[in-house]
């Protein structure tokens, strides 16, 4: 990347959350248990997924890409908010910003487009039972967690490399916790129309464009769970996407919310983003374990094994 463009300045100031030093200090208590929690939780799915056989489907392994991605979009973010409120320079260099936004759009983009995918592997499971295992296929499966993946860091090479051409010649304060794309564009004194173009494909593809297949998928499944005929079969019928209507609901509620805010650092944008960012991928694990009797099952039995190891 050319670095050469970024005039005098080589660093901003994250204003964060508070600037009351007490504040600061439960602050950092709280989003460290957050961050240790996200990181415990969602690393256990994985491993139960991973070595438990009854898992191995379809919708199992788009949970396990969904884990990953939630360990990843976490620790973009929380570890140097951490950093910073413990620290009086609240500092982060130009590139680790640009950085910073590189992997926020990898990891939001990958997991919108994950969550569609999981969305539609729901609508093949509860609108064509008897055709799932046709429909969605190894093959299928497979394209669609790696083409979400791969649409995830095109994503992201092609806003970043946008940016790293900009100026950037104003005042050097974010007032966030973290850089995002639009506080670096305000701070910008040069064309940035460019930069708008992509953030709006950006937003059009993996905010609606996810969003409305999404909605789509679940228009299908309500419409078939109200045709059935017995409250059983409803309640069952409901009960394998619960789990997934909660986590689509949390991750797309806060992020429109957060986005549909202007970029002030005010304090309601502020806990929208925390949500976001922070609390969402800490909650998914505990939404898909706690809602989910596979899971659950599965959690049991891997205890069980562990515990007959230590025994012998």
């Amino acid at each position: 990347m050319d670095l050469g463009n970024y005039s005098t300045i080589t660093e901003f100031i994250l204003l964060g959350l508070s600037a009351n030093p007490h504040v600061q200090a439960a602050l950092f208590v709280l989003f460290l248990g957050i961050y240790l929690l996200t990181i415990m939780g969602n690393l256990m799915l994985l491993l139960v997924i991973r070595i438990d056989f009854h898992l191995h489907t379809p919708m199992y392994f788009f949970l396990s890409h969904l884990s990953f991605v939630d360990i990843c979009f976490s620790s973009v973010t929380v570890p140097k908010m951490l950093e910073n409120l413990l620290s009086q320079k609240k500092t982060i260099s130009v590139e680790g910003c640009l950085a910073q936004v590189f992997f926020v759009f990898v990891a939001a983009g990958t997991e919108a487009c994950l969550l569609s995918a999981m969305a539609y592997d729901r609508y093949a499971a509860i609108c064509h039972p008897l055709l799932y295992g046709q429909i969605m296929s190894k093959q299928l499966y497979m394209q669609l967690v790696w083409g979400s993946w791969g649409l995830g860091f095109l994503d992201a090479l092609i806003n970043i490399s946008l940016a790293v051409k900009m100026v950037f010649c104003k005042a050097q304060i974010i007032p966030h916790y973290s850089c995002e794309m639009p506080s670096l564009l305000s701070l910008s004194c040069s064309d940035i129309s460019s930069n708008l173009i992509a953030l709006l494909c950006s937003t059009l593809l993996h905010g609606l464009g996810t969003f409305l297949l999404v909605f789509l998928s679940y228009t299908r499944i309500i419409a078939t769970i109200l045709s059935i005929s017995s409250t059983l079969g409803r309640s069952k019928a409901f009960s394998t996407c619960s789990s997934h209507l909660i986590a689509v609901t949390l991750y797309y509620g806060s992020g429109l919310l957060r986005h549909l805010m202007p970029n002030s650092g005010a304090p309601l944008e502020l806990v929208f983003s925390v949500q976001y960012t922070v609390v969402t991928p800490m909650l998914n694990p505990l939404i898909y374990s706690l809602k989910n009797k596979e899971v659950k099952a599965a959690l049991a039995r891997t205890l069980e094994k562990y515990l007959q190891h230590i025994r012998c």
